[in-house]
């Protein structure tokens, strides 16, 4: 790599190098209805019906959460810095015939107009953050004032008792995990880029809470009921995996600007 290729530059070329097969992945497409109307309900609860307000999917990929708030009726736009993750959401959206505005731009740095969005939901970015903070304080100067951000994540890196149980298993039956939507070379990627992020040990609730509260945000809830949502998920995962998926640190954070 050239001295000027950084840390952002080799994440957003990993994700576009996913796009091909990112839908095909268990936690990135929603594969029944049953699992939609369980994200709907999670965004339901914490920011309300859509009702024509503006919302921002930050690193909206393929379109799926941001095709889920049009659905409720929010004004959508999504925001990635992944040519070809954006070029399959836009081709969804015309599918659909969806009125959903798909922008290139970084998610700690989006150039988006301040006071500019009701909501902003993400999904599985903040564990990918350089610097959580900064984009913490972006996100809260796009927000209007009583505008909400909603982070759905979690602490996929640290060990537990079921993932130690799922690598025995493996080891036991000569299985490994299906690679088509990661082959070795990617994988190492992922490993190499996972060691020099912020959250590089975990992006556990209450260090994202402690950082939202530092950039401004207040009424802070952490939600760890996405029971559904993981329940339909493991109904296309192996016994083990889903039970390893249920029993991961996994939370939504909705949290307010004043």
């Amino acid at each position: 790599m050239t001295s000027n290729y950084t840390l952002r530059d080799e994440i957003r070329d990993y994700w576009s190098a996913r796009a091909a097969t990112f839908d095909q992945q268990v936690g990135h497409e929603i594969f029944s209805e049953a699992e939609r109307q369980a994200w709907s309900e999670l965004f339901l609860r914490h920011l309300g019906p859509g009702a024509g307000r503006s919302a921002l999917d930050l690193a909206s990929g393929t379109g799926v959460i941001s095709h889920l708030l049009d659905g409720l009726g929010f004004h959508v736009t999504g925001l990635d810095w992944s040519d070809a993750m954006l070029s399959r959401a836009r081709a969804k959206a015309e599918a659909r015939g969806a009125r959903i505005r798909f922008v290139m731009g970084d998610a700690e740095r989006t150039l988006e107009r301040p006071e500019s969005y009701d909501a902003i939901v993400t999904r599985h970015l903040v564990w990918t953050l350089v610097d959580p903070m900064a984009a913490f304080r972006e996100w809260h100067s796009l927000l209007k004032p009583g505008g909400k951000v909603l982070i759905v994540d979690g602490d996929f890196v640290s060990d537990t008792l079921v993932r130690r149980m799922v690598r025995a298993f493996e080891r036991l039956t000569g299985r490994t995990p299906p690679a088509s939507h990661m082959p070795d070379a990617m994988r190492e990627t992922h490993e190499r880029i996972l060691r020099q992020v912020y959250f590089s040990k975990g992006a556990r609730s209450a260090e994202v809470v402690d950082l939202l509260r530092q950039a401004g945000f207040a009424e802070i809830t952490v939600d760890r009921n996405l029971k559904r949502i993981h329940r339909e998920q493991a109904k296309h995962m192996s016994l083990l995996k889903g039970l390893e998926r249920a029993t991961q640190h996994r939370y939504a954070i909705a949290a307010t600007k004043r």
